[in-house]
């Protein structure tokens, strides 16, 4: 028939071209990470695969593949049956599993045989994290980033977002995160994705970047939450790029702040827990302070307090400290967080 083995690097550089992407792995690896756009058929569930691991450690390897068969079998067809009834003979997927071994073969097998132009991914997802692996330790080199600098609450998320609307290349790694880089940072109902997801999401925004134009980066710390920026691209953010200084008056600020961190008006006891985090660095009775603050609902005060004796402080020597070109930064300024204050200047950056 028309199977077609690819391997990672080829797979990297061609995943977009798939009509699908088939993740044959159970539901645990795929939620641990996937290739991008990846659907998951298991062809072995997560108890199914405990099941048949027992076999194979108390009975034998040859029982274990009978009924490792049997459970591979059903899946498929029930795959078959709720996914691929309506597509064309010409539908073209890309099947992985974890090594390219047993569980995406015995699904592309069963594909290829239909009549679909089916590929299977060699070396499975551990062949394609070693690519992106390669990848985010060379690609970084390849780009020039410009660094939002800024203090805390002077809209340098929001003018990332600006630029993008103004056709600009940007990197937002606290939302590629899901963190805002903070003892604050942790937004309610989201968690943050595994740390090889975060890089695979990294890799394919970079992957898709022009080298010939600026890439808008923020002036993030090594880590983003619990998660780890690569470290080419920390380095290239760090010592090989020109900064933008984001500034805007201090009241603007606490509007901004309060804006955007809204949701801990009505959570003031979630504030409370993650500002306990500072007491090591900022002593019990300030946090204290704030934490009565904010039951008390002065949130502008706490906004204040926070940007003046907190983030300030370490603002400037980190700044120092970690990027390079942040004594020669162009200075940016906002009157305030407002769209037409932001579109204006992503404009003018453009430009």
């Amino acid at each position: 028939m028309s199977l077609t083995r690819i391997t990672a690097t080829d797979a990297a550089s061609t995943i977009d071209s798939f009509d699908a992407i088939i993740d044959a792995r159970s539901e645990s690896e795929y939620a641990e990470d996937r290739l991008p756009g990846a659907l998951n058929w298991p062809s072995l569930h997560d108890e199914e695969r405990r099941i048949v691991g027992t076999q194979y450690k108390q009975v034998s390897d040859f029982e274990a593949r009978k009924i490792g068969a049997a459970m591979v079998a059903r899946n498929i067809a029930a795959h078959l049956e709720r996914e691929a009834r309506d597509q064309p003979r010409g539908w073209r997927p890309l099947v992985y599993c974890w090594r390219g071994g047993k569980r995406s073969g015995a699904l592309a097998l069963v594909l290829d045989q239909i009549g679909f132009r089916v590929h299977v991914l060699e070396g499975g997802y551990k062949a394609f994290r070693a690519a992106v692996v390669a990848d985010l330790d060379a690609l970084p080199r390849t780009l020039e980033f410009r660094v939002v600098c800024g203090r805390t609450g002077s809209g340098k998320t929001r003018l990332l977002h600006a630029l993008a609307c103004e056709g600009a290349q940007v990197l937002d790694l606290e939302d590629l995160a899901q963190h805002r880089a903070s003892v604050l940072g942790l937004v309610p109902g989201h968690s943050q994705p595994t740390q090889k997801a975060f890089e695979t999401h990294i890799w394919n925004v970079l992957r898709r970047f022009d080298a010939s134009r600026p890439v808008y980066v923020e002036s993030e710390s090594k880590k983003i939450g619990n998660l780890r920026v690569p470290e080419a691209l920390i380095e290239q953010m760090r010592s090989r790029s020109s900064c933008l200084r984001v500034e805007m008056p201090d009241e603007a600020r606490v509007q901004l702040l309060l804006e955007d961190y809204a949701f801990f008006a009505s959570d003031p006891e979630l504030f409370c827990r993650q500002l306990d985090a500072l007491i090591e660095l900022r002593g019990r009775e300030a946090v204290s302070e704030w934490q009565a603050a904010a039951r008390a609902g002065r949130w502008a005060e706490v906004c204040a307090d926070l940007m003046h004796h907190h983030y300030d402080p370490l603002y400037l020597k980190s700044m120092q400290r970690n990027f390079s070109g942040f004594d020669l930064a162009v200075p940016v300024h906002l009157a305030d967080g407002s769209p037409a204050s932001l579109s204006e200047v992503a404009k003018r950056l453009v430009r």
